[in-house]
């Protein structure tokens, strides 16, 4: 089988291998293990390798570079514009030689990817929406677009469109799905933590807007006023780094929040082992591997009620929700942490659900996928 995927994920080429983002590439090697020969149809990035990239493992991978193409301003959107036309005929080459056609959505390569798959009705296609598939959630125009023509079995034929969370009064194409991060082999009993003393809680993401580190510091700095031992480690880089160092060093924080940086799966692993919390409270979410893999270890997750998060923590059951009001946050922590058996309860719930959805589970459910 000829396996074709279309991404906008930016991946970087050298002898070593093809490099991306390591949560995708562990999932993708996974869909590639049942292909023959693989067309990787993605923009191409020339920044050095860091800790969270990771290649792919496949003897017969071709990579076909397009553009990446952005909207963000009125440069950026002119330039796109002209590369448009040329994405387009790459696709519908790529497709038109493929027997298997996955797309990567939402993203703007895999806008035109849904775009130019409609041109092969009878070609056996899966598509990963790896954002908030929330019908009632607020999103920009051309995540929209990708999920109606998506949903649309007149326009998408043949198509299994895998998302987070199962929503109601769905096309028949559409798939809840899930993410994995761990084998089998790495399901273990958590060890019982002790909530009566310093709290470690931990935030894993970028450190962008979108994911609110800065709102995540100032959960801890409010618990600590009201009396908490707590600490907060910070793992992840990105654009707000400056701006959170600054907020640290001029509110005196550095005694109990530390930036860590962006560390590889097995010191993220080392931390959720004794971690109590995780902290994520993004404005979306489509599947919080974050999340899921702090779960699998006993460490309570902390979460905004963004697309299937409430599911994932059982609506208060596997982990506490809150909303981005920081008074209101503070509160409903603090009421948590003043039940120590409750806390245990969640911990326990938490890993039982978590260690279901393994890597091991997830090829069994592509396999499936594959042969339909």
């Amino acid at each position: 089988m000829k396996f074709l995927i279309i991404t906008h994920v930016p991946h970087l080429v050298d002898e070593d291998g093809i490099y991306a983002y390591a949560p995708y590439v562990r999932e993708m090697n996974l869909w590639l293990k049942h292909a023959d020969e693989v067309v990787l149809l993605a923009p191409k990035h020339y920044k050095s390798k860091s800790l969270i990239d990771l290649s792919y493992s496949h003897d017969n991978l071709i990579f076909k570079e397009v553009s990446s193409i952005d909207f963000t301003g009125l440069k950026k959107a002119f330039l796109s514009f002209f590369k448009i036309p040329l994405i387009l005929f790459e696709i519908f080459k790529a497709c038109r030689d493929s027997d298997h056609i996955h797309l990567r959505c939402p993203g703007n390569i895999g806008l035109l990817g849904c775009l130019v798959q409609m041109l092969f009705p009878n070609k056996s296609k899966t598509a990963k929406y790896a954002g908030n598939w929330d019908p009632e959630a607020r999103q920009p125009l051309s995540y929209k677009f990708q999920k109606w023509i998506l949903s649309n079995t007149v326009l998408t034929k043949k198509t299994q469109v895998l998302v987070y969370g199962d929503w109601e009064d769905q096309s028949k194409n559409i798939k809840p799905f899930f993410t994995a991060t761990y084998k089998n082999e790495e399901r273990i009993i958590p060890k019982v933590r002790d909530y009566s003393g310093c709290l470690t809680f931990i935030f894993v993401g970028g450190l962008v807007e979108g994911k609110r580190p800065l709102f995540t510091i100032k959960i801890i700095e409010a618990l600590v006023k009201q009396g908490v031992q707590a600490e907060l480690y910070l793992f992840g880089d990105g654009e707000l780094k400056l701006e959170l160092q600054k907020y640290i060093a001029h509110n005196n924080l550095g005694e109990y929040v530390k930036l860590m940086g962006n560390q590889d799966k097995d010191a993220i692993k080392k931390a959720f082992r004794e971690a109590h919390f995780l902290i994520l409270p993004s404005k979306s979410e489509g599947w919080p591997k974050a999340i899921a893999e702090a779960m699998f270890f006993g460490v309570i997750p902390i979460s905004t009620s963004v697309s299937c998060v409430p599911f994932m923590l059982d609506y208060g059951n596997r982990g506490v929700l809150i909303d981005c009001n920081l008074e209101s946050a503070v509160e409903i922590i603090l009421r948590h942490v003043k039940s120590l058996e409750g806390l245990k309860s969640m911990s326990k719930n938490a890993f039982k659900w978590s260690q279901n959805y393994t890597l091991d589970v997830f090829e069994t459910e592509i396999i499936k996928l594959l042969e339909a």
